[in-house]
C-alpha cells in the first residue's frame, strides 16, 4: 500500500474538532447526518490502524486499498446506530478504538475482493470519507441520473456509448440528453454531498457554523 497521507487531517474543520472524545464524536455525528466532519475526525483518529491491519493481510495494494475503503465504508453505516454500551462485554467496556477493530477484522475475514483489473477505485482521489458520503448522496438521487453519472464516471463512458446503452435497455435518449441529464445530476450530487465534506475534500467555502 501506499504511504499512508491523508491531507483533511490538517483541514482546519477537522482540526478544531480533534479535541473531542471518541464518544463526542460518535454522539456529533449520530446528532448531525447533514455533516460530515465529525466522521472524517474519527477516521482520521483510527485510518492508520485500519491501514495497517489490512496492509499485513492483503498483498494487492490495489485489492488492499479498496478493501480500506471498503472497511470504512462498513463502519460509516454501522456508526449510525452503534451504542457502546451494548457492545460491551462481563469483563469490560468495549471503546470506539477496540470496535472499529473489530470491524475491520470482520471486514477482512469475509472479504471476496475482486480481481486487480476489475477494481476502479483510487485512494489517492476518493478518500475514504469523501467515497462514502458520495456514494450516501448517489443513493438518495433518482436511479436514471445515478446509473448515468456511474456509467460516466466509473466506466468513463462516453455521451454517445452511454445513450446507445440505454436505447439498448429500452430508454429513448440521445447523446445530448445524457449530456443534459449529467449536468443535471451533477449538480443535485454535489448539492446532496454535506457542505462541510464539500469545504473539506474539494476546497468549497462554508457557511455552516464550525462548533
Amino acid at each position: 500500500m501506499q504511504t499512508l497521507n491523508f491531507p483533511e487531517a490538517t483541514h482546519t474543520l477537522v482540526k478544531s474538532l480533534t479535541h473531542h472524545s471518541d464518544q463526542e464524536l460518535l454522539t456529533l455525528f449520530q446528532n448531525h447526518p447533514d455533516r460530515g466532519r465529525y466522521f472524517v475526525v474519527i477516521f482520521c483518529r483510527y485510518a492508520l490502524i485500519v491501514y495497517t491491519l489490512i496492509g499485513h493481510s492483503v498483498k494487492s495494494p490495489v485489492q488492499a486499498e479498496y478493501l480500506f475503503a471498503l472497511t470504512w465504508r462498513h463502519i460509516f453505516y454501522e456508526m449510525r446506530g452503534l451504542n457502546l454500551r451494548n457492545e460491551k462485554t462481563p469483563d469490560s467496556e468495549t471503546t470506539l478504538q477496540n470496535w472499529i477493530i473489530n470491524v475491520s477484522a470482520i471486514c477482512i475475514n469475509r472479504a471476496e475482493l475482486p480481481p486487480v483489473e476489475s477494481i476502479h477505485y483510487s485512494l489517492k482521489d476518493q478518500p475514504p470519507p469523501l467515497w462514502c458520503y458520495v456514494g450516501q448522496a448517489l443513493d438518495q438521487i433518482e436511479p436514471l441520473l445515478r446509473l448515468i453519472i456511474l456509467m460516466a464516471q466509473t466506466f468513463h463512458w462516453s455521451e454517445t456509448r452511454i445513450a446507445a446503452y440505454l436505447q439498448a435497455e429500452g430508454e429513448s435518449i440521445s447523446p445530448s440528453e445524457v449530456r443534459t441529464l449529467l449536468e443535471r445530476g451533477y449538480k443535485i450530487l454535489e448539492t446532496t454531498i454535506p457542505e462541510d465534506i464539500r469545504a473539506i475534500y474539494l476546497g468549497q467555502a462554508i457557511t455552516q457554523s464550525t462548533d
